[in-house]
């Protein structure tokens, strides 16, 4: 049972809307407290929130305790940066601009925008959450925070922790219920200030009906892996198998495509095989490598995608295993651009291997993605790196690393499809304030002074 300080708490969407403005006045250090708090809560809670998303999102134990622990880490920065950075105002002369005398002095500050509507998706209820609720509250706003269906209650039991930090009533408004039936509601609610918002197309219809409203967006990935022929190909191989296995590849900054320089393609392939062959199947609470997907819609979609690319032509390196929604780890070798799963997004764990010419072809190909979240590059050359990196249209782009977010205030943000605006701690703190002007008007200077 859980812990009597768990219950759930009680909270209404109708309650942010005014009392965001008391919590404005309050002091910035007050603020960043209840912050600091609110993170220590998670670390005191954390093997309980961590049962949750084992139970809720299948996720492998020790991943869950890391999730928690990681969220905990970003709200403690999020409040020391928040201090840093909402402190600061700016002080201009009006006679800095041509023709005008001094007799303006303008004080620019941050406000707060009022209300956040916050939706994380289930691969990360609570870290993705912290996110974007950190963020909001350090900048004075309110939020209502629409967890994922799965990993519903790990979003409740998250929002307790800042309960109870002491965080006000009517700052952190939780609202369940499925996308389909209450999301349109949320969007369009007159008051909603923000939207901040993680997952897949949904993002685009909500893009279209949020109206003015400012939004901040990471949408799907196709994240591909260009692998030079000097690159050091354990290296590779190590990252391809993690980035494109670990939790199942249900991570937008998943390895999505492998396009290697056919002159070390066999190595790669083989160097890839064996590690997949160490990889564990099984339940999230024995930390199997690969766990269940996260429903059946989704292991009926990649395993769609899996008989398109074989029946044409494409090369199934391990066998083709599933039990329900738990789907044994594949590489497909010899994948081709007619196929799907070189443009589709499987959040599964299945990568396809498309053999190039060149690197600058791997590139061509990643741009011509719908997708644009991240990207990453292995060779030994800096200088071909930097200029693959370069020309690759993506948020981010790893040297010699698998595709990744974080460390949290590093910037994070998509192109095209894959997304709107910046995150990372300082780029998420800046999306939830505005900058309000105070103008002192002077008398008009007397030259002849002096």
């Amino acid at each position: 049972p859980p812990p009597h300080c768990f219950h759930p708490p009680r909270l209404s969407l109708t309650d942010g809307g005014s009392a965001w403005r008391d919590w404005a006045r309050t002091p910035l250090w007050r603020r960043a407290v209840v912050l600091r708090a609110a993170a220590q809560q998670l670390r005191d809670h954390a093997e309980f929130l961590a049962g949750f998303l084992v139970q809720e999102v299948a996720k492998p134990a020790k991943d869950a305790r890391s999730e928690i622990l990681r969220s905990a880490d970003l709200i403690d920065y999020t409040a020391e940066e928040g201090v840093r950075l909402l402190a600061q105002g700016q002080l201009l002369a009006s006679d800095a601009f041509q023709g005008a005398d001094r007799t303006k002095l303008c004080l620019a500050s941050p406000v707060p925008l009022g209300v956040v509507l916050c939706i994380p998706p289930f691969n990360y209820p609570v870290n993705l959450a912290c996110s974007k609720i950190a963020p909001a509250l350090i900048a004075g706003n309110a939020v209502v925070l629409k967890p994922p269906s799965q990993g519903a209650l790990s979003g409740v039991l998250m929002a307790r922790c800042f309960q109870l930090a002491g965080l006000p009533d009517g700052l952190l408004n939780v609202v369940t219920g499925r996308g389909r039936e209450i999301g349109d509601y949320l969007v369009e609610h007159p008051g909603v200030n923000c939207i901040s918002f993680t997952g897949g197309n949904t993002g685009l219809a909500i893009a279209r009906r949020a109206a003015m409203v400012p939004l901040q967006m990471e949408l799907g990935g196709k994240d591909a892996c260009v692998v030079c022929a000097d690159a050091d190909l354990d290296l590779a191989a190590s990252a391809v198998v993690k980035g494109g296995f670990s939790y199942s590849g249900q991570r937008c900054t998943a390895v999505k495509v492998v396009l290697v320089e056919e002159p070390v393609a066999d190595a790669l392939v083989a160097k890839v095989c064996e590690q997949i062959a160490q990889l564990t199947v099984g339940m999230p609470e024995d930390n199997a490598s690969i766990v269940p997907v996260v429903d059946a819609k989704s292991a009926d979609f990649i395993e769609g995608l899996v008989r398109d690319a074989e029946g044409k032509g494409a090369q199934l390196l391990q066998e083709w295993r599933r039990e329900d929604n738990l789907i044994w780890p594949l590489l497909l070798d010899r994948v081709t651009k007619d196929m799907r799963l070189a443009w589709e997004e499987p959040f599964g764990p299945v990568v396809p291997v498309i053999r190039i010419q060149a690197a600058e072809e791997g590139v061509a190909h990643c741009n011509e993605s719908r997708f644009g979240l991240q990207g990453c590059v292995f060779t030994r050359d800096i200088n071909r790196a930097l200029a693959l990196s370069s020309a690759m249209e993506t948020g981010t782009v790893q040297i010699n690393a698998a595709p990744a977010r974080g460390p949290d205030h590093f910037p994070f943000q998509g192109m095209r499809d894959s997304g709107i605006g910046s995150q990372g701690v300082t780029n998420s703190i800046k999306m939830m304030f505005k900058t309000k002007t105070t103008v002192l008007n002077l008398p008009q200077p007397n030259y002849t002074l002096g």
